[in-house]
């Protein structure tokens, strides 16, 4: 059996890197960036003026000059003016720094008559003063986005200042999600007082949706032998992720196993010495796919969702590895069993700023309704029994 640290080893050593898709830059938040985004102009693209006022040549303020006849109105997005000598010209903020000025006034500080400008007495005015000059934020050429970098909103912005309306990342996974087991109700249709809800499924749609895998189908198929190798079958054709939950334990109607095997999938490994989460299983299909076959403990579920499947597809998609997070324990624990154990955690901040971990109890692995007031999880190394308050773990948020 598996550590941890074996099992993400082997899952993410077994997976290949997804292909690349162009996508329209507007709609590419959330997606892992291929390609590098360099600076089409300098920015600021010229000296901007960054206040509303009027332009000047700061020499001749120097020389005394309080009193400007106006030459012009320059408004962003104008093109650039020329200022006369002993002139002043009004501009706004965002505009272009007419020729031959060199300092902003605020308007605050003017007062305008008889179409000229005043500036208030005992104002003290500096050269160059509200001009934001050009490439000083970057210049042409510069690399402002690399690749690897999943696309936030700000990048979105950054990408489209370099003039780009399509930009190239990482591929849409493929993925089918599929639930087995003939104990199981979707929500909506009449239940029968031996079964259950089906939520597994869902649950792991929506947590795939939540890190931007959005091309997942689901499906839930009954405890038959016949129909799961058909069905199962017809679904690893057409994924590159294939995620099924329940079904992998040592009962009779466990036959995930089984089906996998006859379909061609060639199992990595089978368990994990964790809690929750233990029986999880993994393999690859005849054509690379990627196969999880999940506990069907809800808790167990949405762990191994966690731990295993959206860290192979960021790794996939070529996302760096985020930066490892801690929690200090908020209370005393103590875990027994000679197994690494992901436990559901409330995350508070303490007195001193740190961020603390509060133990929240499950009842057992199925017992997913308390999941919803957790935030994580935290990870208790397997060669310890006791962690005392304080104890810095590593920490996993959903």
């Amino acid at each position: 059996m598996l550590t941890v640290r074996e099992a993400r080893d082997a899952i993410l050593g077994a997976v290949p890197r997804l292909g690349t898709e162009s996508t329209a830059t507007n709609s590419a938040t959330g997606r892992v960036l291929r390609q590098s985004v360099v600076a089409e102009r300098d920015q600021p693209p010229f000296d901007r003026v960054m206040m509303d006022g009027i332009a000047i040549a700061f020499s001749e303020f120097d020389a005394g000059a309080r009193r400007f006849p106006m030459q012009a109105t320059q408004a962003a997005g104008d093109e650039r003016h020329t200022l006369s000598p002993g002139n002043c010209i009004e501009i706004m903020t965002g505009a272009a720094l007419p020729q031959g000025a060199d300092c902003i006034v605020p308007v605050e500080r003017i007062s305008v008559a008889d179409n000229a400008v005043t500036i208030e007495e005992g104002y003290v005015a500096e050269a160059r003063q509200f001009i934001h000059p050009q490439g000083s934020d970057h210049m042409a050429g510069s690399t402002l986005l690399s690749p690897g970098k999943r696309i936030t909103p700000m990048d979105v912005a950054v990408i489209n200042s370099c003039g780009l309306t399509e930009v190239e990342v990482s591929s849409t996974p493929r993925i089918r999600v599929i639930s087995t087991g003939n104990e199981l109700v979707p929500a909506g249709k009449p239940i029968e007082s031996h079964q259950v809800r089906l939520s597994n499924g869902p649950a792991v749609i929506a947590m795939l949706q939540q890190y931007g895998y959005t091309d997942c189908q689901h499906d839930h198929l009954p405890d038959d032998l016949e129909l799961l190798e058909q069905r199962i079958g017809e679904h690893l054709a057409a994924a590159d992720v294939l995620i099924l939950s329940g079904g992998v334990s040592m009962g009779k109607a466990d036959y995930v196993p089984e089906v996998l095997k006859n379909l061609g999938v060639d199992v990595v490994f089978h368990k994990i010495s964790q809690r929750p989460g233990k029986p999880m299983w993994f393999g690859m299909g005849p054509n690379g796919q990627a196969v999880f076959a999940l506990p069907g403990n809800p808790v167990s579920t949405l762990v191994c969702c966690r731990q295993y499947v959206i860290p192979t597809l960021d790794r996939a998609s070529g996302a760096p590895e985020p930066a490892p997070e801690f929690a200090a324990l908020a209370q005393d624990v103590t875990f027994k069993p000679q197994l690494t154990c992901f436990l559901p955690v409330r995350l508070v901040s303490g007195t001193g700023g740190q961020l603390l971990a509060v133990p929240v109890h499950t009842n057992t692995s199925g017992d997913f309704a308390s999941l919803s007031v957790t935030d994580g999880c935290v990870e208790l190394p397997l060669a310890e029994s006791s962690f005392p308050a304080g104890t810095a773990l590593p920490l996993h948020r959903w």
